[in-house]
This record gives structure tokens, C-alpha cells and sequence, in this order.
């Protein structure tokens, strides 16, 4: 008998101790229109219950283990390095100019071909005008 009665004022003390339900179920609509406010009819409205209340029923609930599905989602990290461009397509730069230099040889009979073909059509022009 006096088992349950101590079991019974611990659970009292428990539930009212971090009364939850109530305050989450009285601020559930104000915690879901964000974290700092929100945008109604062109105006900007900040909540109506204060951050710092609003952080001390956070942190009462996530220390009763149950979930806080409220916060935003979160940004993905940047991933952009620190310090200069140049030093980090250096790299990339003299590799490129290696694959181009393979390629010179090629490049410049193409070059001499099509200077040459300009030349025979402006000599081909200038007979047929004569």
C-alpha cells in the first residue's frame, strides 16, 4: 500500500515537475510558424512567445527524451577552402598545358593547312575575276 502511494506522488511529481503536454499543446501553433517569426499579409510578426522561453521548453523536452520536430533544417556545410585560386588551380592549369602541348604538333598542320587552303581560294578568286 505504501509502495503505491510513493509510486503514485513520484509519477505526480514527474508529470508536474515538467508539465510538457500542456505547454507544448498551448504554444503548438506559435512553434510551428518558425524560430524567429513569420511572414502574414506582407508584415513580419515575431512569435508570441520569447526566444528564451521558447529555448527552456526546447531543452525541457529534448531532456524528457521526447523529440523536438520545431527546429529548421539545417544548411548544407559550405564546402569552399580557404586561401587563393591560384594556388588551387595551379595544378589543373599545368596539366591542361601538358595535354595541349601533345596536342602542338597536330595543331599547327591544321593551322598551316587551313592558312594554305585560304590562300589557293583567294589565288582561285582572283583568276576567275581576270
Amino acid at each position: 500500500m505504501a509502495g503505491k502511494s510513493v509510486e503514485s506522488v513520484a509519477k505526480a511529481v514527474r508529470v508536474y515537475q515538467y508539465p510538457l503536454r500542456e505547454k507544448l499543446a498551448k504554444y503548438k501553433d506559435e512553434l510551428s510558424k518558425g524560430v524567429w517569426g513569420y511572414w502574414e499579409l506582407g508584415a513580419w510578426k515575431p512569435l508570441a512567445i520569447s526566444a528564451r522561453r521558447r529555448a527552456r521548453l526546447r531543452k525541457e523536452t529534448l531532456l524528457a527524451g521526447e523529440d523536438w520536430p520545431y527546429d529548421p533544417a539545417r544548411k548544407e556545410m559550405k564546402t569552399k577552402r580557404k586561401g587563393h585560386k591560384h594556388d588551387r588551380i595551379a595544378a589543373q592549369k599545368r596539366a591542361n598545358t601538358v595535354e595541349l602541348m601533345q596536342k602542338m604538333p597536330q595543331m599547327l598542320a591544321d593551322y598551316r593547312r587551313r592558312k594554305w587552303e585560304k590562300k589557293m581560294n583567294e589565288e582561285d578568286a582572283k583568276a576567275s575575276k581576270k
